[in-house]
């Protein structure tokens, strides 16, 4: 059964275009930029993710990354994005809906990353305010919930700029950057009004 699943066509998630960013899911043609730009922006990065395995910007872990996606795709929990400047398709970073839980939660959870040279130009603004009517209206999902690390200001701005309303208090929350760190939890809904 395995084996039939691996040579199923990737059925991507659908594009999603602004004036200012492209979302599109991430394909093995966006190997070199994705890799090229994760690897710039390492020190930029790593204080805000997982400890990024050793092989990481490989071929083949970029190929794993997407039989990955392709699994969550498929069994409905997880739609991965590319955020592509629209005004030329550079790559600037990407966005997740992670952890898509139906019944009575009807929720998921946001991730999202930025290359150095783009952050603090409003792309990643631009992707989730465009993510939100996907997450709503598409997958007719109620919650939509993102948590960010008390000290990082441009991600709280971000969040408050989209929509999104500070809830709570994480302690030990998620491990990043090698430990267990407290954080902030944000989530818009529904029905809230959308900027």
């Amino acid at each position: 059964m395995e084996f039939l699943r691996s040579v199923v066509p990737f059925q991507p998630t659908p594009v999603i275009s602004t004036e200012t960013v492209t979302l599109r899911s991430p394909s093995m043609g966006d190997y070199q930029p994705w890799s090229e730009l994760r690897g710039a922006s390492r020190g930029f990065l790593t204080p805000w993710e997982p400890v990024w395995p050793v092989d990481d910007l490989t071929r083949p872990a970029f190929r794993r990354r997407l039989r990955r996606y392709q699994r969550e795709i498929q069994e409905a929990t997880g739609y991965p994005f590319l955020v592509f400047r629209t005004a030329d398709m550079a790559l600037v970073g990407g966005l997740t809906l992670s952890h898509v839980v139906r019944g009575v939660t009807q929720s998921c959870s946001l991730g999202y990353w930025m290359g150095e040279r783009f952050a603090g130009r409003g792309f990643m603004t631009a992707a989730v305010r465009a993510v939100i009517p996907f997450v709503f209206d598409t997958l007719r999902l109620h919650r939509l919930e993102a948590a960010c690390l008390p000290h990082n200001a441009a991600s709280i701005r971000l969040l408050e700029k989209a929509g999104f309303t500070r809830e709570g208090y994480a302690r030990r929350y998620l491990n990043i950057d090698g430990r267990w760190q407290d954080h902030l939890l944000f989530a818009i809904v529904s029905d809230d009004p959308r900027p």
